[in-house]
């Protein structure tokens, strides 16, 4: 059968984007298969030798332990606990500290619903021992264990008992036997036990020893007295790259305002330092204000990781205020107890000593959220934020653990933190109908409560990799998808709570007006432009579907499902890539009144030569122009219009058969004259199906989505119009070349001026349709429709 050119055109466009696609999947590690050395950790594993002046240095947290893993044997049916040294407590309760006590969780029903949602039996397969094989780094403790749940997946994630957290228990039983602490949320991963506020003087010795001066509240500077502290050297992985270094830490422009240390003391009573966190990094003080809401659109769209490679070793801190009406106003916007939502975002290593060449030009990062908050600095008392991440990673070489994270232990840790390696954008969200919780009449609803439930489901999820003990990222099932997923989940699950509580629908009937009820409405906006972002075809995922339901208590499934097909991937293609799915999702915010504070670091530290910063790109996200197009081609096709588009679209399409018609009779250029009569039905049909294809198909491909920015590419009115303009002018000239070229004996209607008028206000219609729903649906309709109408019915 032979395909007529545009359709062949078409089905070679759809070939070469599943080539793309194929290749992609094939080609997207998360990180490269190279295990990291990680050294001793017996500096950490031991109680301190002596305690150390707690002027200089604090406990990172009120509560803080050493998760254990307990022998299989002491394994009781249903249950979920782990054993914990205590590092340390609130005074209360300091007879605890160094004592090891049992650490489970809350009998809450709605903890329990948790638990068992997250437990797996675990039993590794062949490809968790390929992986493995690889250098990658999976709970081996856990093979072979039943029911495993997120406490043990969290104390057995890694080969030895090294994990350090903070947390808050609800309870504390201090029986004589062995003390049991109840907690109802998952603890959080940290650096280690202390942290200290210091400037980096100078090193000293072996090169491993550096003079520090510590912060002295009194007076503001550090002049709070000299130490000699330990910064180990980091073994370098097999690509020759060390995690971090100290070399030139001294001289970091970043560390100007002096650095946070994390760490303990040795079996010398010498300070190991085990993370490092530059102070102005995260303290509410940008270093630039952009006030308005299109230039804060500008910045995201153009200027967001420009000129990343000459930024290593620097930080940049920057408050997009938006309607705000001066940068001092935009900041007192943050205060103290605030509480926002975090999308982290970072790129990829290159230099000499580059992790892997970018794969048809793609630098691809890895993308989750997190939680911030301001708090008021133990050192300083000035204010900053505290970023927790909730990290759905899958099983890395470097052996960071799926999970609620702080930023010490994630990006801080000098031996499997992102600090130095890597360019990271941490975009904070402040949006009200998000960041701040409802109350109903006494039922509390919390947004970001509910995406930190959902996402710390699918985060123990992936320390279990669902009972095969291994996640592996491929495009369907990968950090920025099923962090998207727990997003969906949480807007699910909410919806559903409003719809199913009478108490709540009462409440907002009686108070219309009432603030909360108006930030409730703006809520559900942004939840169907989530959804619709989420889900561009306008068809949700099985598997998201599935585990929605079965989250909700609405559906009949009995477990999670995940599925990993192209149909799949397709359905979900705006969140296949990580730089793609921040960079939407954050327009969104923005439109919704979001005000946004962004944290970028570039390979920050000590000084490595050898190794450069990379931003994390869209695909063929190197090549600019051929990456526009595609993702151009993407929104437009894959894009479904609400139905508030689709009525915008049928009045644009009425209004212009209006005009069309009266103009095209009075001037005589249209007239009835149906053809049914006067061909077979095979022939009308084969002209309705080959109108679609050409010339209603092709020209809205190429005047449409191909010369115009796609709509939530963020442009402002005066640059739409202007594209708009061109594109317009284009398809208008293009109708008489096209018949002097390809069809002489269409000249003359090409060329008539009421015809030309009529294809440009088809043309004008087309271009509304497409911004005002981002599909390209609309317009091919009324285009195909207005053609097929003109050639059987108007004399075409």
């Amino acid at each position: 059968m032979k395909l007529p050119p545009p359709l062949k055109n078409f089905v070679f466009a759809l070939s070469a984007v599943g080539i793309i696609l194929g290749c992609w999947q094939l080609a997207h590690p998360l990180e490269p298969p190279n295990p990291t050395i990680i050294i001793s950790q017996s500096n950490f594993d031991r109680p301190l030798k002596q305690p150390l002046n707690l002027q200089q240095y604090r406990p990172v947290s009120p509560w803080l332990g050493r998760l254990i893993l307990p022998v299989p044997e002491r394994k009781e049916p249903d249950s979920d606990w782990v054993l914990l040294e205590v590092y340390h407590a609130p005074k209360a309760y300091e007879n605890l500290e160094g004592r090891v006590v049992r650490l489970q969780w809350s009998q809450k029903p709605e903890v329990q619903r948790y638990v068992q949602t997250a437990s797996r039996d675990v039993n590794f397969t062949a490809q968790t021992q390929a992986s493995m094989d690889l250098g990658m780094v999976h709970p081996q403790r856990l093979d072979g264990r039943s029911q495993v749940g997120p406490l043990e997946s969290l104390a057995g994630a890694r080969s030895k008992d090294d994990v350090i957290v903070s947390f808050q228990p609800l309870s504390v039983n201090r029986t004589e036997s062995q003390p049991v602490l109840e907690i109802d949320r998952e603890p959080t991963q940290v650096a280690d036990r202390l942290y200290g506020l210091v400037q980096i003087v100078q090193p000293v010795g072996d090169g491993e020893k550096f003079e520090v001066r510590h912060y002295n509240p009194a007076s503001g500077e550090f002049d709070g007295g000299k130490e000699i502290v330990r910064i180990p050297k980091i073994p370098a992985n097999r690509n020759g790259i060390a995690q971090s270094t100290a070399t030139e830490i001294e001289t970091s422009p970043a560390g100007q305002l002096g650095w946070y240390i994390y760490g303990a003391a040795g079996e010398d009573g010498v300070f190991v330092v085990r993370g490092i966190e530059p102070r102005s990094l995260l303290r509410l003080e940008p270093e630039s204000v952009v006030l308005g809401v299109n230039s804060g659109l500008n910045y995201l769209n153009r200027q967001l990781w420009q000129q990343t490679s000459d930024r290593k070793g620097q930080i940049d801190t920057l408050l997009l205020g938006g309607k705000t009406a001066s940068a001092k106003a935009a900041i007192s916007n943050w205060q103290e107890g605030d509480k926002a939502l975090v999308m982290h975002l970072f790129g990829g290593i290159g230099g000499e000593k580059a992790e892997a060449q970018p794969i048809l030009a793609t630098v691809t990062g890895h993308f989750s959220y997190g939680i911030a908050r301001v708090i008021r600095d133990a050192f300083t008392g000035e204010l900053r934020f505290q970023l927790q991440y909730q990290q759905v990673y899958a099983h890395n070489p470097n052996g960071i653990i799926s999970g609620n994270i702080d930023w010490s232990a994630y990006m801080g840790d000098r031996q499997r933190g992102w600090l130095g390696t890597r360019p990271v954008a941490d975009c904070i969200v402040k949006l009200d109908s998000i960041t701040e919780d409802y109350n109903f009449g006494g039922i509390v609803l919390s947004p970001l409560g509910q995406l930190q439930r959902e996402l710390e489901t699918m985060m123990a999820r992936y320390r279990l990799g669902d009972g095969t003990g291994a996640a592996i990222v491929t495009p369907a099932k990968s950090c920025v998808q099923d962090s998207n997923q727990a997003l969906y989940n949480a807007i699910q699950r909410l919806e559903q709570q409003v719809k199913t509580t009478p108490e709540i629908q009462r409440w907002l009937d009686d108070n219309p007006q009432d603030p909360q009820t108006l930030r409730f409405r703006r809520l559900v906006k942004l939840g169907r432009d989530l959804e619709q972002e989420l889900a561009p075809l306008g068809i949700v995922r099985a598997d998201w579907q599935q585990n929605a339901d079965f989250l909700a208590g609405t559906g009949s499934n009995s477990d999670f499902i995940s599925q990993d097909d192209w149909f799949t991937q397709l359905l979900s293609w705006r969140t296949l890539l990580p730089r793609y799915a921040h960079d939407r999702l954050a327009r969104i915010f923005w439109n919704h009144g979001a005000q946004l504070w962004l944290l970028q670091t570039y390979q920050v530290g000590g000084w490595d030569g050898e190794i450069a910063p990379l931003a994390p790109t869209l695909l063929l996200g190197r090549i600019p122009l051929l990456s526009g197009l595609l993702f151009r081609v993407l929104g437009g096709l894959a894009t479904v219009p609400y139905a508030s588009g689709w009525r915008f679209s049928l009045a644009i399409g009425l209004l212009y058969a209006g005009i069309a018609l009266l103009l095209g009779f009075t001037s005589g250029f249209l007239r009835w004259h149906p053809l049914f009569s006067q061909i077979t039905l095979a022939s009308a049909i084969a002209i309705i199906v080959s109108r679609f294809w050409f010339p209603a198909f092709f020209e809205e491909l190429v005047f449409r989505v191909l010369l115009l920015p796609h709509p939530t590419g963020g442009i402002s009115v005066l640059f739409r119009w202007l594209w708009g303009f061109g594109s317009l002018s284009l398809f208008v000239l293009y109708h008489p070349l096209n018949a002097r070229i390809f069809y002489p004996q269409a000249k003359a209607v090409a060329s008539d001026p009421v015809f030309l008028t009529l294809a440009g206000l088809l043309g004008l219609a087309c271009t509304l349709t497409y911004w005002q729903t981002g599909s390209i649906l609309p317009g091919l309709l009324l285009h195909w429709l207005v053609v097929v109408a003109w050639r059987l019915c108007l004399g075409g």
